[in-house]
């Protein structure tokens, strides 16, 4: 008993420190974040525009699962030439993980 509790502790000290250091390795800088804050035409943005994008870059991405992966795969129009997006891609996403558990 103590044998097995003292593996699943270090195996729980190994995912945090594990996790812990992949998300500061991972982690932009603001300046960098900053500078990535273009529109589609290639102009600064501004105002919420931009603080929005920074506050984008700035957060950490969420690790995808395997089915996760799939259905964003499968995300896309039924002529098959866009990516689903928005609520669309939401409700898509939401449809394909419900059904692949």
């Amino acid at each position: 008993m103590k044998h097995q509790m003292r593996k699943m502790l270090c195996a729980v000290i190994v995912l945090a420190t594990t996790s812990l250091a992949v998300a500061q390795v991972a982690a932009p800088d603001e300046a960098s974040c900053e500078a990535k804050a273009v529109s589609k035409a290639g102009k600064p943005l501004s105002g919420a525009a931009k603080t929005a994008s920074i506050k984008k870059c700035m957060s950490p991405a969420l690790p995808t699962t395997e089915a996760e992966e799939k259905c964003e795969a499968k995300a896309v129009s039924k002529k098959g030439d866009k990516k689903l997006s928005g609520a669309a891609k939401q409700k898509f996403m939401e449809k394909c993980l419900r059904e692949s558990a």
